[in-house]
Order: structure tokens, then C-alpha cells, then sequence
């Protein structure tokens, strides 16, 4: 090989080289890649046996939540007439006992996890939702800035707890009051975090592009922005759902939640406070599930969020 280097091409030995066939039919797999963001994103984030334990029991337990309040016929609301079936502790008839006028908190618990669950994501959907749509337009409308600005300093400047407390001393304690109050303190977070993303996203050659083209502003925000910021929305929606679950518990806490005649995991955690030191267990079991929730959809929402990260498909 050393002695042609300095050949010239038409002397060198035809034997070092053999000829390429044409083949047409393989022309549109030049370059061709088989790459899914989606399916990488969910490879990822199944990779962690942590994940795929922690997932299969939320589902469990959204099934028997779910399921559980339609086919029992245990009713969570109605008390015990005999004294004997107050206060009673752990059992077979009563898995987490009775509360202190006999009804069963395992019932209670499963009512009030469905409630509290339906309540969250209700909030979730509307905040982040809320949250999305401004921050789109706030991001993509520089003119905004002047007036968002504004309402955004407006209500961060006051304690999101201030404004919890007087909504829902203002309006009748109902689930819509909840669901006004938490979103009315959420969205404008949200917005602003959306906002800085979308920013990013503004400025990308085939936005320019498509404002140069004059096509509509809608077009681009719901086509060329949106679409990718689904992995985010996902994920801030997760993270969500357990942060209402922890302010409904808040609100519960300090007397200005939902009605105390409704099961919520606030309203149990907030009941079996008062007889905490003689008949721990009323505490202890609804604060175990509310618990189990909070934690799990967090790290579900942190691993969603490294795993729609294309850095981390590899």
C-alpha cells in the first residue's frame, strides 16, 4: 500500500477496489433512523425498578379506589348506633377500626382517597392547563409582558396561604371552592414557567421561519410550540397532583376546607388528629396512604421529567 500512495488513480491496482452496486428500492433508507422520542422516553423512564414498582401500585391503587366505593356495601358516612363499635382498633371486619362514632375508617379512607384524588387532578388540569395557554401567549406575544408582569408580582408577592384562607372564607366550602382557590394561586406560576420555556422555543429557525410566512399566530403556538412542551405539561400535571392533595390537607387543617361531613384524606388526617394521643391508629393509617401518594406521584413526576430529557436516550 505504502509503495502507491503517489500513484495516480487510473494506475492504481483495480484488485483494491471493488464497485458499489446500485440498488434503488434502499434509496429512502439513506440517513434513515428509527428513533421515537415517545418510545425512548418511556424506555428510559421504565428502566428504574424503583419506576416500575412504584407505578404498578399507584395503579392498584387508583383500580381499587375506583372500584372499592362501588361495590361495598359499607357505608363511610352513616354512624354506629351501639357504643360497642367506637373506637375499635385493627381487625379482620375492620382493617384500619372504627373512628369514635363506629364507622369504618378503612371505608372512609378509600372514599376519601378517591375524593381527594378526583379533587387534584381536577386542579391539575385547570392550573396546568390555565398555565399553558397564558404562558403561550405570554411568551409568544412580547406586548404581554408589561400587564403579566404585573398580575404575576401582583400574586406572588402575597402568601399563596393569604389568598386560600380568604377564598374560602369568602365562598361556601364546597369541592368548586377548593378548585377556585388553588387554581386561582397556581396558574400564574405556571404561566411564568411555561413563558420561559416557550421563549426558547419562539426563536427556533422554523418559527422565524413561519412568522416570515405570515402564518397565523394560533398555528404556530398550537403546531410548532405546544407539541413540544408535552413531556413538561406531563410532568408539571404530576407534580401537581400531590402538591393540591397537600394543600387540601392545609386547608382542612386549619378549619377552612372541605365540609368536615365529606371523606377526604384531609378531613381524615384532620379528625383522627384530635384523638391522636388515645387511638393513634385514626391518624395514622389515612396519613400512611396520604403519604404513599404525595411521595409517589413526586417521584414519578421527577423521573418523567429525566426521562423526557433526549439526553438520557441513549
Amino acid at each position: 500500500m505504502d509503495e502507491n500512495k503517489n500513484l495516480a488513480p487510473e494506475t492504481l491496482p483495480q484488485e483494491l477496489f471493488s464497485k458499489a452496486e446500485f440498488h434503488e428500492e434502499l434509496l429512502e433508507e439513506t440517513g434513515f433512523s428509527n428513533y421515537s422520542y415517545w418510545r425512548s422516553t418511556i424506555r428510559t423512564f421504565f428502566k428504574s425498578n424503583v419506576v416500575k414498582v412504584i407505578v404498578a401500585l399507584v395503579l392498584i391503587m387508583l383500580a381499587y379506589t375506583v372500584i372499592y366505593p362501588m361495590v361495598t356495601d359499607r357505608d363511610p358516612y352513616t354512624a354506629s348506633l351501639s357504643a360497642k363499635e367506637w373506637n375499635l382498633p385493627s381487625s379482620r371486619e375492620h382493617p384500619f377500626g372504627t373512628d369514635g362514632v363506629g364507622r369504618d375508617i378503612w371505608a372512609r379512607v378509600w372514599f376519601g382517597t378517591r375524593t381527594s384524588l378526583l379533587l387534584s387532578v381536577a386542579v391539575a388540569v385547570f392550573e396546568v392547563g390555565l398555565g399553558v395557554i397564558i404562558g403561550a401567549l405570554w411568551g409568544f406575544y412580547r406586548k404581554l409582558d408589561t400587564v403579566m408582569f404585573a398580575i404575576y408580582n401582583t400574586l406572588t408577592n402575597v402568601p399563596s396561604t393569604i389568598y386560600l384562607v380568604l377564598i374560602a372564607y369568602i365562598m361556601k366550602p364546597s369541592v368548586f371552592t377548593i378548585i377556585i382557590a388553588l387554581v386561582a394561586t397556581g396558574w400564574i406560576r405556571e404561566a411564568r414557567w411555561f413563558r420561559s420555556r416557550i421563549l426558547a422555543l419562539r426563536e427556533a429557525d422554523y418559527n422565524i421561519a413561519s412568522i416570515c410566512l405570515k402564518t397565523p399566530a394560533r398555528r404556530i403556538i398550537s403546531r410548532n410550540v405546544v407539541p413540544h412542551l408535552v413531556s413538561l405539561i406531563i410532568m408539571d400535571a404530576a407534580l401537581t397532583i400531590p402538591a393540591s392533595i397537600g394543600s387540601e390537607v392545609f386547608l382542612s387543617y386549619i378549619g377552612v376546607g372541605l365540609p368536615a361531613d365529606l371523606c377526604t384524606l384531609g378531613n381524615l388526617v384532620n379528625q383522627g388528629r384530635s384523638a391522636f394521643l388515645v387511638y393513634p391508629f385514626q391518624m395514622i393509617f389515612p396519613t400512611l396512604i396520604l403519604c404513599f401518594i404525595m411521595v409517589s406521584f413526586y417521584i414519578i413526576g421527577n423521573k418523567f421529567a429525566d426521562a423526557s430529557d433526549p439526553k438520557n436516550h441513549l
